[in-house]
Protein backbone atom coordinates (compact mmCIF):
# COMPACT_ATOMS: atom_id res chain seq x y z
CA UNK A 1 0.00 0.00 0.00
CA UNK A 2 3.33 2.24 0.92
CA UNK A 3 4.89 2.02 -2.94
CA UNK A 4 1.24 2.88 -4.88
CA UNK A 5 1.49 5.69 -2.91
CA UNK A 6 5.04 6.28 -3.31
CA UNK A 7 4.61 6.18 -6.78
CA UNK A 8 1.08 8.36 -6.83
CA UNK A 9 3.43 11.23 -4.86
CA UNK A 10 6.24 10.90 -7.34
CA UNK A 11 3.91 11.28 -10.35
CA UNK A 12 2.08 14.10 -8.88
CA UNK A 13 5.56 15.98 -8.27
CA UNK A 14 6.85 15.63 -11.65
CA UNK A 15 2.97 17.24 -12.93
CA UNK A 16 3.42 20.01 -10.43
CA UNK A 17 7.29 20.97 -11.51
CA UNK A 18 6.23 20.82 -15.09
CA UNK A 19 3.23 23.29 -14.26
CA UNK A 20 5.77 25.50 -11.96
CA UNK A 21 8.61 25.57 -15.05
CA UNK A 22 6.08 26.76 -17.67
CA UNK A 23 4.22 29.17 -15.31
CA UNK A 24 6.28 31.01 -12.63
CA UNK A 25 9.56 31.75 -14.31
CA UNK A 26 7.60 33.97 -16.84
CA UNK A 27 4.97 35.48 -14.69
CA UNK A 28 2.59 37.56 -17.71
CA UNK A 29 1.90 34.27 -18.82
CA UNK A 30 0.34 33.39 -15.93
CA UNK A 31 -3.68 32.46 -16.36
CA UNK A 32 -5.80 35.20 -15.12
CA UNK A 33 -8.79 33.01 -14.46
CA UNK A 34 -6.78 29.38 -14.14
CA UNK A 35 -8.99 26.23 -14.54
CA UNK A 36 -9.97 24.77 -11.75
CA UNK A 37 -8.38 21.69 -10.65
CA UNK A 38 -7.44 19.31 -8.06
CA UNK A 39 -4.11 17.55 -7.34
CA UNK A 40 -5.85 14.50 -6.76
CA UNK A 41 -8.20 14.45 -9.77
CA UNK A 42 -7.32 11.88 -12.82
CA UNK A 43 -6.34 15.40 -14.78
CA UNK A 44 -3.41 16.31 -12.09
CA UNK A 45 -1.30 16.46 -15.02
CA UNK A 46 -3.40 19.32 -16.68
CA UNK A 47 -1.42 22.17 -17.98
CA UNK A 48 -2.59 24.49 -15.97
CA UNK A 49 -1.94 24.63 -11.72
CA UNK A 50 -4.90 24.24 -9.34
CA UNK A 51 -7.12 27.70 -9.33
CA UNK A 52 -6.11 28.85 -5.87
CA UNK A 53 -2.32 27.77 -6.21
CA UNK A 54 -2.16 29.76 -9.35
CA UNK A 55 -4.37 32.85 -8.14
CA UNK A 56 -1.35 33.06 -5.24
CA UNK A 57 1.05 33.07 -8.02
CA UNK A 58 0.15 35.99 -9.60
CA UNK A 59 -0.44 37.72 -6.36
CA UNK A 60 2.59 37.14 -4.89
CA UNK A 61 4.95 36.64 -8.21
CA UNK A 62 5.25 40.67 -7.64
CA UNK A 63 7.14 40.85 -4.72
CA UNK A 64 9.16 37.78 -4.02
CA UNK A 65 11.43 36.31 -6.24
CA UNK A 66 11.20 32.10 -7.00
CA UNK A 67 14.96 32.38 -6.11
CA UNK A 68 14.52 33.12 -3.00
CA UNK A 69 16.08 30.62 -0.28
CA UNK A 70 15.01 31.98 2.93
CA UNK A 71 12.28 33.57 4.32
CA UNK A 72 13.11 37.26 6.02
CA UNK A 73 12.95 37.86 9.26
CA UNK A 74 10.66 40.40 11.12
CA UNK A 75 12.77 43.38 13.23
CA UNK A 76 11.12 43.05 16.81
CA UNK A 77 10.91 40.78 19.89
CA UNK A 78 9.72 38.11 18.67
CA UNK A 79 9.68 36.18 21.85
CA UNK A 80 7.80 39.12 23.54
CA UNK A 81 5.19 39.19 21.33
CA UNK A 82 4.66 35.21 21.56
CA UNK A 83 4.41 35.65 25.55
CA UNK A 84 1.73 38.80 24.71
CA UNK A 85 -0.01 36.59 22.54
CA UNK A 86 -3.77 34.75 22.89
CA UNK A 87 -2.69 31.89 21.51
CA UNK A 88 0.08 30.60 23.65
CA UNK A 89 -1.80 29.42 26.51
CA UNK A 90 -4.23 27.03 24.07
CA UNK A 91 -0.83 25.84 22.30
CA UNK A 92 1.01 25.14 25.70
CA UNK A 93 -2.41 22.75 27.04
CA UNK A 94 -1.39 20.98 23.71
CA UNK A 95 2.11 20.63 23.85
CA UNK A 96 2.21 17.46 24.53
CA UNK A 97 0.01 16.34 21.50
CA UNK A 98 2.22 18.52 19.11
CA UNK A 99 5.51 17.28 20.33
CA UNK A 100 4.42 13.77 19.74
CA UNK A 101 3.84 14.64 16.05
CA UNK A 102 6.57 16.87 15.75
CA UNK A 103 9.01 14.26 17.01
CA UNK A 104 7.23 11.23 16.41
CA UNK A 105 6.00 11.80 13.18
CA UNK A 106 8.47 13.59 11.55
CA UNK A 107 6.88 17.14 11.24
CA UNK A 108 7.82 20.51 11.81
CA UNK A 109 4.58 22.68 13.69
CA UNK A 110 4.45 26.36 13.78
CA UNK A 111 1.95 29.00 14.55
CA UNK A 112 1.98 32.79 13.49
CA UNK A 113 0.53 36.07 14.17
CA UNK A 114 -2.46 37.46 11.97
CA UNK A 115 0.57 38.89 9.49
CA UNK A 116 2.12 35.49 9.02
CA UNK A 117 5.20 35.97 11.46
CA UNK A 118 6.00 32.18 12.91
CA UNK A 119 5.53 33.15 16.54
CA UNK A 120 6.31 29.82 17.45
CA UNK A 121 7.72 26.51 16.19
CA UNK A 122 8.57 22.68 17.52
CA UNK A 123 10.59 20.21 15.52
CA UNK A 124 12.53 17.12 15.66
CA UNK A 125 16.25 17.94 15.09
CA UNK A 126 16.56 16.86 11.77
CA UNK A 127 13.46 18.89 10.79
CA UNK A 128 14.23 21.58 12.94
CA UNK A 129 17.65 22.02 10.87
CA UNK A 130 15.66 21.62 7.10
CA UNK A 131 13.18 24.31 8.84
CA UNK A 132 15.98 27.01 10.20
CA UNK A 133 17.51 26.73 6.45
CA UNK A 134 14.42 28.13 4.73
CA UNK A 135 13.84 30.42 7.65
CA UNK A 136 10.84 28.04 9.04
CA UNK A 137 11.56 29.05 12.69
CA UNK A 138 9.85 32.25 14.91
CA UNK A 139 10.56 35.48 13.64
CA UNK A 140 10.03 34.23 9.58
CA UNK A 141 7.40 35.85 7.34
CA UNK A 142 5.30 33.59 5.46
CA UNK A 143 3.04 35.88 4.08
CA UNK A 144 2.74 36.14 0.47
CA UNK A 145 4.27 39.52 -0.22
CA UNK A 146 7.47 37.63 1.93
CA UNK A 147 7.80 34.09 1.26
CA UNK A 148 4.99 33.37 -1.82
CA UNK A 149 2.48 30.95 -1.97
CA UNK A 150 2.56 28.57 0.82
CA UNK A 151 -0.13 26.68 3.16
CA UNK A 152 0.47 29.21 5.48
CA UNK A 153 0.01 32.25 3.10
CA UNK A 154 -3.44 30.74 1.22
CA UNK A 155 -4.89 30.15 4.65
CA UNK A 156 -4.03 33.69 5.73
CA UNK A 157 -5.74 34.87 2.26
CA UNK A 158 -8.34 32.79 1.60
CA UNK A 159 -9.63 32.19 6.09
CA UNK A 160 -9.28 28.56 4.67
CA UNK A 161 -7.36 25.45 5.77
CA UNK A 162 -4.93 24.96 2.60
CA UNK A 163 -2.70 22.35 2.13
CA UNK A 164 0.40 23.20 -0.54
CA UNK A 165 2.53 20.36 -2.24
CA UNK A 166 5.99 20.38 -3.65
CA UNK A 167 6.03 22.80 -6.60
CA UNK A 168 3.05 24.46 -5.72
CA UNK A 169 4.92 26.54 -3.78
CA UNK A 170 6.25 29.63 -5.76
CA UNK A 171 9.75 29.59 -4.16
CA UNK A 172 11.77 26.69 -5.54
CA UNK A 173 13.39 26.08 -2.04
CA UNK A 174 9.74 24.88 -0.84
CA UNK A 175 9.62 21.99 -3.50
CA UNK A 176 10.92 19.02 -1.29
CA UNK A 177 8.24 20.34 1.45
CA UNK A 178 4.70 19.90 1.90
CA UNK A 179 2.48 21.52 4.26
CA UNK A 180 -0.89 21.78 6.05
CA UNK A 181 -2.40 24.65 7.42
CA UNK A 182 -5.86 26.06 8.59
CA UNK A 183 -6.57 29.82 10.18
CA UNK A 184 -7.40 30.09 14.11
CA UNK A 185 -10.08 32.59 15.11
CA UNK A 186 -11.36 34.03 18.34
CA UNK A 187 -15.00 33.56 19.57
CA UNK A 188 -15.72 36.75 17.67
CA UNK A 189 -14.36 34.96 14.70
CA UNK A 190 -11.60 37.68 13.92
CA UNK A 191 -8.37 35.24 12.50
CA UNK A 192 -5.65 35.09 15.14
CA UNK A 193 -3.18 33.34 13.44
CA UNK A 194 -2.55 30.01 11.40
CA UNK A 195 -1.91 26.59 12.95
CA UNK A 196 1.02 24.84 10.43
CA UNK A 197 2.50 21.27 10.24
CA UNK A 198 4.76 20.54 7.38
CA UNK A 199 7.14 17.63 5.97
CA UNK A 200 9.18 16.58 3.43
CA UNK A 201 7.45 15.49 0.20
CA UNK A 202 7.43 12.12 0.61
CA UNK A 203 5.56 11.64 3.70
CA UNK A 204 2.38 13.50 2.62
CA UNK A 205 -0.63 12.27 3.95
CA UNK A 206 -4.39 13.06 4.21
CA UNK A 207 -4.17 12.22 8.00
CA UNK A 208 -1.89 15.33 8.18
CA UNK A 209 -5.27 17.56 7.17
CA UNK A 210 -7.52 15.95 9.79
CA UNK A 211 -4.42 16.61 12.28
CA UNK A 212 -4.26 19.90 11.78
CA UNK A 213 -8.10 20.71 11.55
CA UNK A 214 -8.57 18.97 15.05
CA UNK A 215 -5.66 20.78 16.76
CA UNK A 216 -7.16 24.28 15.32
CA UNK A 217 -10.34 23.15 16.25
CA UNK A 218 -8.86 22.33 20.04
CA UNK A 219 -7.05 25.58 19.81
CA UNK A 220 -10.39 27.81 19.23
CA UNK A 221 -12.04 25.47 21.56
CA UNK A 222 -9.80 26.69 24.57
CA UNK A 223 -10.11 29.90 23.34
CA UNK A 224 -13.48 30.33 23.66
CA UNK A 225 -13.56 28.09 26.75
CA UNK A 226 -15.99 25.83 25.52
CA UNK A 227 -16.58 22.96 22.88
CA UNK A 228 -14.65 22.87 19.50
CA UNK A 229 -16.75 24.44 16.65
CA UNK A 230 -18.18 21.82 14.72
CA UNK A 231 -21.25 22.21 13.01
CA UNK A 232 -24.27 22.47 14.97
CA UNK A 233 -24.75 19.17 17.25
CA UNK A 234 -24.12 16.84 14.58
CA UNK A 235 -22.45 13.66 15.30
CA UNK A 236 -21.65 10.89 12.66
CA UNK A 237 -21.07 7.53 14.37
CA UNK A 238 -19.54 5.20 10.79
CA UNK A 239 -17.02 2.69 12.89
CA UNK A 240 -18.65 -0.42 13.17
CA UNK A 241 -22.30 0.81 12.76
CA UNK A 242 -24.12 3.67 10.74
CA UNK A 243 -25.83 6.95 12.46
CA UNK A 244 -26.33 10.13 12.70
CA UNK A 245 -27.84 12.73 15.09
CA UNK A 246 -28.16 16.18 15.32
CA UNK A 247 -29.39 17.97 18.74
CA UNK A 248 -28.83 14.81 20.16
CA UNK A 249 -31.85 13.47 17.77
CA UNK A 250 -31.64 10.70 15.66
CA UNK A 251 -31.42 11.16 11.90
CA UNK A 252 -32.92 9.08 9.24
CA UNK A 253 -30.79 9.34 5.87
CA UNK A 254 -30.19 7.29 3.55
CA UNK A 255 -27.27 5.19 2.88
CA UNK A 256 -25.29 6.44 0.56
CA UNK A 257 -26.24 10.16 1.44
CA UNK A 258 -24.39 9.03 4.82
CA UNK A 259 -21.69 7.26 2.85
CA UNK A 260 -20.94 10.75 1.39
CA UNK A 261 -20.85 12.62 4.19
CA UNK A 262 -18.54 10.23 5.75
CA UNK A 263 -15.89 10.35 2.73
CA UNK A 264 -16.55 14.58 2.82
CA UNK A 265 -15.39 14.49 6.98
CA UNK A 266 -12.34 12.01 6.09
CA UNK A 267 -11.23 14.24 3.40
CA UNK A 268 -11.46 17.82 4.89
CA UNK A 269 -9.82 18.98 1.43
CA UNK A 270 -12.81 18.05 -0.48
CA UNK A 271 -13.51 16.29 -3.59
CA UNK A 272 -13.57 17.84 -6.57
CA UNK A 273 -17.51 16.80 -8.43
CA UNK A 274 -15.86 14.07 -10.68
CA UNK A 275 -13.58 12.47 -8.10
CA UNK A 276 -16.60 12.00 -5.66
CA UNK A 277 -18.74 10.85 -8.38
CA UNK A 278 -15.79 7.83 -8.80
CA UNK A 279 -15.30 7.46 -5.34
CA UNK A 280 -19.19 7.07 -4.81
CA UNK A 281 -20.49 5.29 -7.73
CA UNK A 282 -17.36 4.04 -9.14
CA UNK A 283 -17.42 2.56 -12.58
CA UNK A 284 -21.19 2.90 -12.61
CA UNK A 285 -23.20 4.92 -15.47
CA UNK A 286 -24.64 7.44 -13.52
CA UNK A 287 -25.04 11.41 -14.60
CA UNK A 288 -23.70 14.41 -12.15
CA UNK A 289 -27.17 15.29 -11.51
CA UNK A 290 -27.51 12.65 -9.28
CA UNK A 291 -24.71 13.42 -7.14
CA UNK A 292 -25.82 17.43 -7.05
CA UNK A 293 -29.29 16.06 -5.94
CA UNK A 294 -27.73 13.74 -3.32
CA UNK A 295 -25.12 16.27 -1.81
CA UNK A 296 -28.20 18.97 -1.86
CA UNK A 297 -30.24 16.57 0.38
CA UNK A 298 -27.31 15.95 2.49
CA UNK A 299 -27.00 20.00 2.97
CA UNK A 300 -30.60 20.28 3.74
CA UNK A 301 -30.66 17.11 6.30
CA UNK A 302 -27.40 18.07 8.55
CA UNK A 303 -27.64 22.04 8.66
CA UNK A 304 -24.17 21.50 7.53
CA UNK A 305 -22.07 23.41 4.97
CA UNK A 306 -20.76 22.08 1.69
CA UNK A 307 -19.09 24.07 -1.03
CA UNK A 308 -20.01 23.36 -4.94
CA UNK A 309 -16.87 23.97 -6.92
CA UNK A 310 -15.25 21.73 -4.67
CA UNK A 311 -17.38 19.50 -2.47
CA UNK A 312 -15.85 20.35 1.10
CA UNK A 313 -17.60 20.61 4.41
CA UNK A 314 -16.87 24.00 5.21
CA UNK A 315 -17.35 23.51 8.99
CA UNK A 316 -16.33 20.58 10.41
CA UNK A 317 -18.78 17.98 10.96
CA UNK A 318 -18.10 15.81 14.89
CA UNK A 319 -17.02 12.12 13.66
CA UNK A 320 -15.76 9.15 15.56
CA UNK A 321 -13.23 8.20 12.33
CA UNK A 322 -11.88 11.50 12.23
CA UNK A 323 -11.00 11.35 15.88
CA UNK A 324 -9.40 8.30 15.68
CA UNK A 325 -7.18 9.55 12.49
CA UNK A 326 -6.13 12.74 14.74
CA UNK A 327 -5.66 10.06 17.67
CA UNK A 328 -3.45 8.02 15.28
CA UNK A 329 -1.71 11.05 14.11
CA UNK A 330 -0.82 12.03 17.92
CA UNK A 331 0.53 8.49 19.25
CA UNK A 332 -2.47 8.10 21.26
CA UNK A 333 -3.36 4.32 20.76
CA UNK A 334 -5.21 4.26 23.65
CA UNK A 335 -7.94 7.00 22.48
CA UNK A 336 -7.80 5.29 18.65
CA UNK A 337 -8.38 1.71 19.84
CA UNK A 338 -11.56 3.33 22.10
CA UNK A 339 -13.14 4.62 19.05
CA UNK A 340 -12.51 1.72 16.88
CA UNK A 341 -16.04 -0.05 17.37
CA UNK A 342 -15.16 -2.17 13.98
CA UNK A 343 -14.96 -1.45 10.24
CA UNK A 344 -15.67 1.53 8.70
CA UNK A 345 -19.45 1.68 7.48
CA UNK A 346 -19.87 -2.11 7.45
CA UNK A 347 -21.60 -3.70 4.42
CA UNK A 348 -20.33 -1.30 2.44
CA UNK A 349 -18.94 -1.38 -1.20
CA UNK A 350 -18.88 2.27 -2.29
CA UNK A 351 -15.41 2.28 -3.97
CA UNK A 352 -14.42 5.47 -1.66
CA UNK A 353 -15.63 3.87 1.62
CA UNK A 354 -13.68 0.36 0.93
CA UNK A 355 -10.44 2.43 0.21
CA UNK A 356 -11.00 4.50 3.81
CA UNK A 357 -12.01 1.41 5.45
CA UNK A 358 -8.50 -0.40 4.42
CA UNK A 359 -6.50 2.56 5.82
CA UNK A 360 -7.84 2.73 8.70
CA UNK A 361 -7.96 -0.83 9.51
CA UNK A 362 -3.32 -0.56 8.31
CA UNK A 363 -3.58 2.45 10.81
CA UNK A 364 -4.70 0.94 13.89
CA UNK A 365 -3.85 -2.36 13.50
CA UNK A 366 -0.19 -0.80 13.17
CA UNK A 367 -0.35 1.17 15.97
CA UNK A 368 -1.35 -1.81 17.87
CA UNK A 369 0.85 -4.31 16.98
CA UNK A 370 3.87 -1.97 17.51
CA UNK A 371 2.27 -0.55 21.07
CA UNK A 372 3.68 -3.47 23.53
CA UNK A 373 0.58 -3.00 25.78
CA UNK A 374 -1.56 -6.57 26.23
CA UNK A 375 -5.05 -4.76 26.70
CA UNK A 376 -4.49 -2.74 23.04
CA UNK A 377 -4.36 -6.11 21.73
CA UNK A 378 -7.71 -7.49 23.78
CA UNK A 379 -9.75 -4.80 22.69
CA UNK A 380 -8.55 -4.43 19.61
CA UNK A 381 -9.06 -8.48 19.09
CA UNK A 382 -12.59 -8.51 20.16
CA UNK A 383 -13.11 -6.15 16.96
CA UNK A 384 -11.32 -8.27 14.75
CA UNK A 385 -11.96 -11.82 15.58
CA UNK A 386 -10.24 -13.39 12.50
CA UNK A 387 -7.35 -11.54 12.88
CA UNK A 388 -4.50 -14.06 13.65
CA UNK A 389 -1.42 -11.48 14.13
CA UNK A 390 -3.59 -9.73 16.58
CA UNK A 391 -4.35 -12.75 19.03
CA UNK A 392 -0.61 -13.86 18.74
CA UNK A 393 0.72 -10.53 19.68
CA UNK A 394 -1.82 -10.57 22.76
CA UNK A 395 -0.10 -13.97 23.86
CA UNK A 396 3.16 -12.86 23.44
CA UNK A 397 2.58 -9.64 26.01
CA UNK A 398 0.05 -11.45 28.42
CA UNK A 399 2.35 -12.90 31.63
CA UNK A 400 1.79 -16.47 32.00
CA UNK A 401 -0.32 -16.47 34.78
CA UNK A 402 -2.88 -13.91 33.28
CA UNK A 403 -6.14 -15.04 33.13
CA UNK A 404 -6.84 -13.28 29.57
CA UNK A 405 -4.58 -15.58 28.24
CA UNK A 406 -7.78 -17.92 27.92
CA UNK A 407 -9.61 -15.21 26.22
CA UNK A 408 -6.74 -14.58 23.48
CA UNK A 409 -6.26 -18.56 23.30
CA UNK A 410 -9.51 -19.14 22.22
CA UNK A 411 -9.73 -16.29 19.52
CA UNK A 412 -6.81 -17.00 18.37
CA UNK A 413 -7.93 -20.57 18.08
CA UNK A 414 -11.25 -19.70 16.82
CA UNK A 415 -9.33 -17.64 14.30
CA UNK A 416 -6.98 -20.43 12.70
CA UNK A 417 -10.05 -22.89 12.15
CA UNK A 418 -12.08 -20.52 10.44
Amino acid sequence: MRSGQDSALLRRRAALERQWARWVPSPRELPATPAVCSLDAPDADAAQPRADVAQSWVRSRAFVDPATDCAPAVAGDVASKWADSPLRGPIAELSDQLHSITHDAGFVAAVTDEAGTILWSDGGQVMRRRAERVGFTPGGRWDENHMGTNALSLALHTGRPSSVFSAEHLVEALHGWVCYCAPIRDAGGRQLGVLDLSTTWDRSHPLAMSTVLSLTAAVEAKLQGGVANTAAGVRLECLGAAGLTRGGRPLRLRRRLLEILTLLALEPDGYTPERLQLAVYGDRPTGSSTLKADVSHLRRATGGDISNRVYRLTTPVSCDATDMLAALATGDTATAVRLYRGPLLPGSQTPGIVEWREHLEVGIRTAVLSAGEAEYALDYGAKAPGDIEIHEHALRLLPARDARRAVAAARLHSALRS
